[in-house]
């Protein structure tokens, strides 16, 4: 039986009848850009996260950029950020013209390791470091009591890569709101999609939401007066309209999510093919959710000394699987200029040589889970 990665038809057949109407508003308005349809998304989506505002924008690495921009981050300065990440985590970082400091990450979560991230702030490069912009990868939250205090004793602004990580919490607060700002994006796969582009900058700052808005629309505060060289990064009214409808749906479809992991952790113990230890060898090592944290599984992303083989076994059986991510940013050829080399940071080299992401989305149905599991035993059987 084929299982697909990610089928969206299935979400958006119950849904076709209220999105039609969202967009046919946004027609009758004709506000195709910004416009009450997303101004209210804004409210709406600030709200579910317990921020106080959200600043809708054109993609999440708008939002990145935006975020790093409103907080005055630029020349001069640097960022901590991962190397296991999509390559917006340090494009926008070097997109203000700021520099990327890397750190390496935790085998367990593949997310920022603070203990690495202490290292570089207590280095000769940390005196220049203004920022840390951790990510949440795969829908868990980094573990922000660690970086709070990083943030409080060294004086940086702590800006969250949320893009994965829509209703996650750490502790009791969603991600959104944990740092100073927060980058989400609504790109197709997310777990909050829209049909496109599009992302959010959010922050409990009057002054830094008030930037971040000026800066989305070319620096203006008012119409043909401009402030600041900004850009265009304005949220498409279809987009909020969209995302509008999907906004009410999420927290179950997350709450699904978590019922499909669950699913998955317990088929493949009882195959008999999870390992315990931090690595793989002959089995698989399963993801996990840490203390503290509420994980939304925007992947479920298991660790497997056989990878390339795997994918190509599963594959074969028109089973699908993604690999985030195949190359860490420190060895991509965009950024060789960050002169950082092969052997840098053997935890994100070494997940990036074993991750491999299985089908997980919200109406992921449990014959297809066992399909899947049942595939994995034969290939390691």
């Amino acid at each position: 039986m084929p299982v697909p990665m990610l089928d969206l038809k299935r979400q958006y057949e119950p849904l076709h009848q209220e999105l039609l109407a969202a967009i046919e508003q946004v027609l009758k308005e004709q506000q195709f850009t910004l416009g009450s349809v997303v101004a209210a998304f804004e409210r709406d989506a600030a709200a579910q996260l317990g921020v106080a505002h959200g600043v809708g924008c054109a993609s999440g690495t708008d939002a990145l950029w935006l975020a790093l921009a409103a907080a005055e981050i630029g020349p001069g300065a640097a960022v901590v950020t991962t190397p296991f990440s999509f390559f917006a985590s340090v494009s926008s970082i070097l997109r203000v013209g700021a520099k990327a400091l890397l750190a390496d990450i935790d085998p367990v979560t593949f997310n920022l390791d603070a203990v690495a991230v202490e290292r570089v702030l207590d280095s000769e490069a940390g005196a220049e470091v203004k920022a840390m912009l951790p990510v949440h990868l795969y829908g868990q939250c980094c573990p922000w009591d660690s970086f709070a205090r990083l943030g409080r004793e060294h004086g940086l602004t702590l800006i969250e890569d949320a893009a994965q990580a829509w209703g996650a919490e750490w502790k009791g607060v969603k991600a959104g709101g944990l740092g100073d700002l927060a980058a989400f994006s609504f790109y197709a796969t997310k777990n909050l999609s829209a049909a496109g582009e599009a992302g959010m900058v959010t922050t409990n700052s009057d002054a830094l939401s008030e930037r971040a808005t000026m800066l989305r629309s070319h620096g203006m505060r008012r119409r043909y007066y401009h402030d600041e060289i900004g850009w265009n990064a304005r949220m498409d009214g279809f987009q909020g309209a969209v995302l509008g409808v999907k906004l009410k749906y999420v927290e179950g479809w997350n709450d699904a999510r978590r019922v499909a992991a669950a699913r998955y952790h317990d088929l493949f113990a009882k195959a008999g093919l999870v390992e315990s230890g931090l690595y793989p060898t002959n089995g698989v090592v399963l993801p996990r959710e840490v203390e503290g944290a509420k994980h939304i599984w925007h992947q479920y992303v298991i660790r497997t000394s056989k990878r390339d083989a795997l994918r190509e076994f599963l594959a074969a059986r028109q089973i699908g699987s993604e690999i985030y991510y195949p190359v860490p940013l420190h060895m991509q050829q965009a950024l060789k200029g960050l002169g950082y080399s092969e052997g840098d940071f053997p935890e994100a080299e070494r997940a990036a040589r074993e991750v491999l992401a299985l089908p997980m989305f919200a109406e992921l149905r449990a014959d297809e889970q066992e399909t899947v599991v049942a595939a994995i035993a034969e290939f390691l059987s």
